[in-house]
């Protein structure tokens, strides 16, 4: 079992629970905490220079602002810092987002190990997704499973999200055409956008461009 833990999270009482639990249900003795990004970096650092790193990070996303003046003020940004030091820590997110496709954008783009959502059986999954992780498996709670498993998120390309992100802002399709012709994006005719548009709305099951904005929003990709 890991044998040096960092808790990120900038409630002390959670803080306090996972290592708690961790004590209690894995035998782990050693978790330390920090409540800002900053000082879990420093603790990271530090431990790599003593030549005793720590074998998993759990971090939270979000961080209260503060008086302080901070560097680093995302789970994100943590995770990122960390992992340029120190490539093979293993990594689980402990949060409230529960959006399918932010969270695969976790470990396809921030490499994580496990994924957790916070809520009334969060501890419990945290237990499992640390003997997961331990384990060389990537964890991700139950709620979010089904959708990954199903493999059934339809994956946009920059086109897309270009595309929707003007619609959302109020342009029209030829106005959206016009602007992908000055920058030379392709393909940038009326028709060739709605039809692109038409085949987004079917693969998202939408009623119309609104409907489909606020779904792909709701997913996490706008």
């Amino acid at each position: 079992m890991f044998k040096k833990v960092l808790v990120a999270e900038d409630l002390g009482s959670i803080n306090h629970g996972i290592a708690n639990i961790l004590d209690d249900r894995t035998g782990i003795r050693e978790v330390q905490q920090a409540q800002y990004c900053d000082d879990a970096y420093l603790k990271c650092r530090r431990a790599l220079q003593d030549n005793k790193p720590f074998d998993l990070l759990i971090t939270d996303l979000s961080f209260k602002e503060s008086h302080r003046e901070r560097k680093l003020i995302s789970g994100i940004q943590l995770i990122e810092a960390v992992k340029t030091m120190q490539p093979d820590i293993k990594i689980i997110i402990y949060s409230m987002e529960d959006r399918p496709q932010k969270v695969k954008s976790f470990f396809t783009d921030q490499g994580i190990n496990g994924y957790v959502c916070k809520g009334r059986y969060g501890l419990n999954e945290l237990i499992q997704a640390v003997i997961d992780v331990y384990n060389d498996k990537s964890f991700v709670s139950a709620q979010l499973a089904s959708a990954f498993t199903k493999n059934n998120m339809f994956e946009l390309k920059d086109y897309d999200i270009l595309l929707l992100k003007h619609l959302s802002n109020g342009l029209t399709q030829e106005q959206i055409g016009d602007y992908f012709k000055r920058q030379r994006i392709s393909p940038n005719s009326t028709s060739s956008i709605e039809k692109r548009l038409n085949k987004l709305k079917y693969n998202f099951k939408a009623k119309n461009a609104i409907h489909l904005i606020a779904m792909t929003k709701d997913l996490g990709l706008l």
